[in-house]
């Protein structure tokens, strides 16, 4: 007689054996079929570090609009972790980067405060996420920043690993610092100062390597590549809306708007919300507060359903299904806004609950 207990056994020992072949599989095609388009954000990165250790710029001041190829415009605080990569042949710097992201990712997921059933419905998860996999293929930083989120999360009590994962994202790219104001706000002053130490250090590597001018080359080359709102492939509510027939006045307004709602509702999770939500939120809007919202930066949103999922709301899959790979060329661009948005408030709504039912208790 098949029992209950039966049935839980079996899924428990398939879902592992799904969740590796859906990622390996993925991540194989994916990987395969990439073409011209294999590391093509990385190689900016490895041109940057290029330029570097040949004493030229670090920045290529030609570009004059944002999705070109060979842009690198993130701030000087990411040339030292890239200067390795610079010493490598192109070929063999992309496949070094794809690997260690990879690798930064499972490291990610393995250290999440969740039940290991939870890790493997995330990685299962990422296998079917067209932002994890397209990611990857790109070289992006994503899956960087969601270990850097990940050992936040895991070091919530403690200073020095959320104060250091704050610093390394806020170098990477300047939104994630948002989780050092978290840190602040939540009066984790200790953890923000060693998150100032932190990038103060890579500042000072960034000078020595780059020069001063290199500051003042990375602000210019912001002002000289930011129309976010007629941006082709920006996602931000504001930027779908121009997509789809808004003019550009109403669709900035749109924009100002939703950055206006998202540092609402983080400030709310801030005040009202459990401990792990109020910092989920905090990575969320990290993200959605971005005037640039490329598609695979969703990948982002794998440590909220992360946290979803531990709760019990079961129902938090359908987040990354809505991007899933299969669905590229159905999915229409409102879902990535959308989903951010969902993902936002439902993490806050948890959250609430969950610090409710605690004071309650």
């Amino acid at each position: 007689m098949i029992t209950r207990d039966t049935v839980d056994r079996l899924a428990r020992t398939a879902l592992p054996i799904l969740a590796i072949l859906a990622f390996a599989g993925s991540l194989a095609a994916n990987l395969a079929a990439a073409g011209d388009t294999l590391g093509f954000d990385f190689l900016a990165y490895h041109q940057a570090a290029v330029r570097l250790i040949d004493g030229q710029p670090l920045y290529d001041m030609s570009f004059s609009e944002t999705g070109g190829f060979g842009l690198f415009y993130y701030p000087p605080t990411f040339a030292p972790l890239l200067l390795p990569f610079g010493l490598l042949a192109a070929g063999t710097a992309t496949w070094t980067w794809i690997m260690l992201s990879i690798a930064a990712f499972l490291v990610g997921v393995a250290i999440l405060p969740v039940s290991r059933s939870v890790r493997w419905w995330i990685v299962l998860l990422a296998g079917l996420s067209f932002p994890f996999v397209h990611a990857v293929k790109l070289g992006q930083v994503g899956p960087v920043l969601f270990l850097a989120f990940a050992v936040g999360w895991r070091g919530l009590s403690d200073p020095r690993r959320l104060g250091v994962s704050g610093a390394i994202g806020a170098a990477i790219k300047l939104q994630p610092g948002l989780v050092l104001v978290w840190a602040l706000l939540t009066r984790r002053i200790t953890a923000v100062l060693v998150g100032a130490v932190a990038l103060l250090v890579l500042a000072l590597l960034a000078t020595l390597l780059a020069g001063i001018s290199a500051w003042a080359d990375f602000l210019t080359l912001l002002r000289t590549v930011s129309e976010p709102i007629t941006t082709e492939h920006n996602f931000t509510p504001g930027a779908v809306a121009y997509q789809l027939g808004v003019d550009a006045s109403t669709a900035w307004i749109l924009q100002i708007l939703s950055t206006v709602g998202v540092v609402a509702v983080f400030l709310a999770a801030v005040r009202w919300a459990s401990e792990e939500a109020s910092y989920l939120v905090a990575v969320i809007a990290s993200q959605l507060v971005s005037p640039i919202l490329w598609d695979h930066y969703a990948v982002i949103l794998l440590l909220p359903v992360a946290y979803l999922l531990s709760a019990g709301r079961w129902w938090a899959i359908l987040i990354p299904l809505a991007t899933a790979w299969p669905l590229v060329g159905v999915t229409p661009p409102i879902v990535y806004p959308a989903v951010f948005w969902a993902t936002l408030g439902l993490t806050f709504w948890v959250g609430w609950r969950a610090r409710v039912g605690a004071l309650a208790g």
